[in-house]
């Protein structure tokens, strides 16, 4: 597509990006009436929302716009399944400057659709509107199919704590690309469009998931939401948890520990959560640790011990720490 966003204008734009999308059998409605209609079977919507903005949650020299797209579904997405709902569908809040070429909206739009897909979900609608910064806000939706709602509050001393899905990847990539370099590209990959495992988190409630969240922030940070709802203690083994002998590579080139990356590195949103100590947990699921009775404030250990690095993400922190 030739031109800028302000020469193709506002309606222009939308029936541009309308044109790109699929629907799924759980919309009613799509886009182009006052609002959507989605089904919602369970009669309980489970909503959630966020915000990208370039400059602070991606760049145009790092990311394309469909993996921007993939990015900001992806994360949105991943909090719906990590309440044990099935995505259903995807809003769009879209604003961006009238100087930017056509094209930029119409790849995000199609990431946004391709990961719509992946989790069985589809855009139904949104808004643009002009601004001086490109910035994405994306209100995602999902269905319980019956069953009740997976909290951070549920978690119980003698539960296990189990993930599926990936951890540290992404900032094994933002490091790799903070230092210039493209490769190795599957962490590179991982941090442009993570990949979370959508199906676990309805799966999870299914197997009697006490408590659950997507690791968004941090490990640490998440599992900390977790301890501070269910007020217990977590303890996590250091040894349990994976880390792939390229992720050590990086880590010896850029002289950090990789446990740091998998302990505290966000945006890769696999799904971690706890579980009676007596469910049999499928393959995908790895034990890394267990919920104890708090010593004293709820927390989350490592070995037995308070992490003391630094680690996480804090929007309103001058930098990812």
């Amino acid at each position: 597509m030739k031109g800028t966003v302000g020469e193709l204008g506002e309606f222009g734009l939308i029936k541009e990006l309308t044109s790109r999308l699929t629907t799924t059998p759980a919309v009613r409605v799509g886009p182009g009436d006052d609002a959507a209609v989605v089904a919602a079977p369970d009669r309980r919507v489970v909503a959630s929302t966020d915000i990208l903005l370039e400059g602070r949650h991606f760049r145009r020299d790092w990311s394309t716009a469909y993996d921007v797209g993939r990015k900001a579904a992806a994360q949105n997405l991943a909090d719906i399944a990590a309440m044990g709902a099935v995505p259903t569908a995807l809003l769009l809040g879209l604003v961006v400057p009238a100087e930017l070429p056509a094209t930029w909206p119409s790849e995000l739009m199609d990431g946004l659709r391709d990961e719509c897909q992946v989790a069985g979900a589809a855009v139904v609608g949104g808004d643009v509107v002009r601004g001086d910064t490109i910035t994405v806000s994306i209100t995602a939706l999902g269905d319980l199919r019956n069953h009740e709602p997976v909290t951070r509050a549920g978690a119980q001393p003698g539960d296990v704590v189990a993930v599926t899905g990936w951890l540290g990847w992404s900032a094994a990539g933002h490091a790799v690309l903070s230092r210039g370099f493209r490769s190795p590209r599957a962490f590179v990959e991982a941090h442009r469009r993570p990949e979370p495992p959508y199906h676990a988190g309805p799966a999870a409630a299914g197997l009697g998931a006490t408590s659950m969240t997507d690791v968004s922030d941090g490990l640490i940070a998440d599992l900390g939401h977790i301890a501070e709802a269910s007020k217990v203690r977590i303890d996590i083994r250091s040894g349990a948890v994976d880390i792939p002998s390229q992720m050590n590579d990086i880590g010896q080139a850029v002289g950090v520990d990789p446990l740091q990356w998998v302990l505290t590195g966000g945006e890769d949103h696999a799904i971690v959560a706890t579980f009676p100590s007596d469910v049999k947990l499928p393959a995908r699921w790895k034990v890394i640790g267990e919920v104890l009775n708090p010593s004293a404030l709820p927390q989350v250990t490592v070995d037995g011990a308070p992490w003391t690095s630094k680690g996480g993400w804090d929007h309103f922190s001058d930098i990812e720490s």
